[in-house]
């Protein structure tokens, strides 16, 4: 059985590791990008083997934002499942934000973030 491959931005190192230690024991694969721009070209070559995006909101490029990332995945994908991360924006989510996805303000606990992404793939499966 292939397990779902997630796409985590994330552009602090030790986040990418703690981040990737938890999902694959949850038995999800993952593909890790640090910006923005490594973001949207993993996206852009084929967004169909993404089953979900994670991503942090706050990442090193000042122009564009996870809130970007995302809108950009969903233009690409309109069913995606988007989990956001930030330690200071969720009062921009329901400005910002994709609909049907989930925000987790930082610090979460491990199990909030593998429910949050559970959930949400979960609601796109029939039946």
């Amino acid at each position: 059985m292939e397990h779902p491959l997630l796409l985590v931005v994330e552009d602090e190192a030790l986040l990418h590791i703690f981040l990737e230690d938890v999902l694959e024991g949850s038995g999800y694969t993952v593909s890790v990008q640090s910006t923005v721009d490594g973001a949207l070209k993993a996206l852009d070559a084929d967004i169909s083997r993404f089953s979900g995006l994670i991503t942090d909101i706050r990442l090193g490029d000042r122009k564009m934002t996870g809130w970007d990332v995302a809108r950009h995945a969903r233009e690409l994908c309109p069913t995606l499942p988007v989990v956001y991360m930030t330690a200071d924006s969720s009062h921009e989510w329901a400005a910002y934000g994709v609909p049907g996805s989930v925000l987790l303000g930082k610090p979460f606990a491990e199990a909030q973030l593998v429910t949050a992404i559970s959930q949400l793939l979960n609601a796109q499966l029939p039946g």
